[in-house]
């Protein structure tokens, strides 16, 4: 089986984390850190299965495939 690095982002909301993995834009969400987390990769697990004999798979299978992965925090002034 292939395998791919995706970059997660989990933060925390007043009822609880959401979790993303911004390449696919597919999010999850969970009462920790660590179930948001497991509940994303089952969500993405979903989503690569149910995509992968449709013309989406296409339009990500770069990302999947891409090993070159940069995240850095931003740090911006809010109004």
């Amino acid at each position: 089986m292939k395998q791919a690095t995706l970059t997660a982002v989990i933060w925390k909301e007043p009822t609880g984390y959401v979790s993303k993995y911004p390449e696919l834009g597919v999010a999850s969400c969970g009462d920790t850190s660590e179930e948001a987390l497991d509940m994303l990769k089952e969500a993405v697990d979903l989503y690569l299965q149910n995509t992968k004999d449709t013309p989406i798979w296409d339009s990500i299978q770069e990302i999947v495939d891409s090993t070159e992965k940069v995240s850095l925090p931003l740090e911006v002034a809010l109004p």
